[in-house]
């Protein structure tokens, strides 16, 4: 066999090889429920607790075979600067009763320090209504 061709084959084949297991083994990206989960996760972790205060829950219209969207909209103040903020609470209704939530229900909301505006009111493993 000419070595040239052998080599070829060689290349060719390692090649294939190579694009097999990059595409067998490669990190598949992350859905946005995914990434969210990983901020209210890290958020439990890090972040510190004020009080807020509930203004409405938002229910928003189904779209295309989705679930209607449930937002907590909440307000809270850190170091003299008000924010008001809304989480997506649909995926967290196992976790609180949304008809409690009303207009000037107390709530503590955790935020990260270095970016106050990121914050939440309800995760997997941490409660701030208090009903």
């Amino acid at each position: 066999m000419d070595p040239l061709r052998l080599y070829s084959l060689i290349v060719v084949g390692g090649s294939a090889v190579a694009v097999g297991a990059y595409a067998l083994f490669r990190r598949k990206p992350k859905g946005p429920a995914e990434l969210e989960r990983e901020r209210r996760t890290w958020l439990e972790g890090v972040g510190r607790i004020t009080d807020g205060t509930v203004i409405d829950v938002q229910e928003l219209p189904v779209s295309s075979g989705h679930h209607a969207a449930v937002l907590l909209i909440y307000k809270y103040d850190v170091a003299g600067v008000s924010y008001e903020c809304s989480q997506d609470v649909t995926y967290l209704r196992q976790w609180i009763n949304l008809h409690s939530c009303r207009l000037g229900l107390p709530t503590s909301v955790k935020y990260d320090p270095h970016n106050p505006g990121n914050s939440l009111v309800v995760s997997e493993s941490w409660m701030g209504l208090r009903q």
